[in-house]
């Protein structure tokens, strides 16, 4: 139930999101863009970016949903029961180590992505070695952090609500909900490392789903 009231809610607004796309700018708004061109950008551009025509850049750098397909082996936990979930890539590839998909907007600073979590899904223990951020827009998500005792605090979280854990402390996530989740997930580095896993198996063999045919 919940699953198909939450894919009705988002389908209703991505209809509004595409009439609004799709309707017709007046020419006094046309008038007033051509105005704005002689404006200062008081920050230079990225190298790669000198000299790019406009459209080219809203065409490179606007990701949709729709677009996107879910990706349930976008890292070597989620093979296992208990850690599966699918990761829908917009800027950059976050910690999948996925860095080449073509889809994806490219990454300067950090990367984001929507995570979509069924209710006894969660991931694995484990770091990064910059801050990554959690942040719930459909559901509720239980987050935990934790230390090398094995001491283990968990908060549960709902839209609207988040957690940025900083680098190298021990976190994670469960949905112990009875809905699917979605969240926002966000790294502070371009091409983060895979997941440092805290259980010495999975950690070993961390970028293997990189290299499964």
């Amino acid at each position: 139930m919940f699953r198909r009231s939450g894919r009705r809610f988002a389908d209703k607004n991505m209809r509004k999101r595409d009439n609004r796309e799709h309707v017709p700018i007046p020419k006094e708004r046309n008038m007033l863009e051509e105005g704005r061109r002689m404006s200062v950008a008081r920050h230079q551009r990225p190298p790669e970016l000198v000299g790019v025509p406009l459209e080219e850049i809203l065409a490179k750098y606007v990701g949709r949903f729709r677009e996107k397909k879910p990706d349930w082996a976008a890292f070597e936990d989620a093979k296992i029961e208990g850690y599966k979930r699918a990761q829908h890539r917009f800027i950059g590839a976050g910690g999948s180590g996925k860095h080449t998909d073509p889809t994806i907007i490219p990454a300067s600073n950090f990367t984001l992505s929507i995570m979509y979590v069924e209710p006894g899904q969660g991931n694995a223990a484990h770091t990064h070695e910059v801050e990554e951020c959690f942040f719930v827009l459909q559901g509720f998500l239980d987050v935990f952090v934790e230390d090398e005792s094995g001491k283990r605090l968990t908060t549960r979280l709902g839209p609207w609500e988040c957690i940025s854990c900083p680098a190298g402390v021990i976190h994670g996530y469960q949905n112990d909900s009875l809905g699917p989740v979605y969240f926002q997930v966000m790294l502070g580095r371009a091409k983060p490392e895979t997941m440092g896993y805290a259980d010495e198996d999975l950690y070993k063999r961390r970028d293997a789903h990189l290299k499964a045919v």
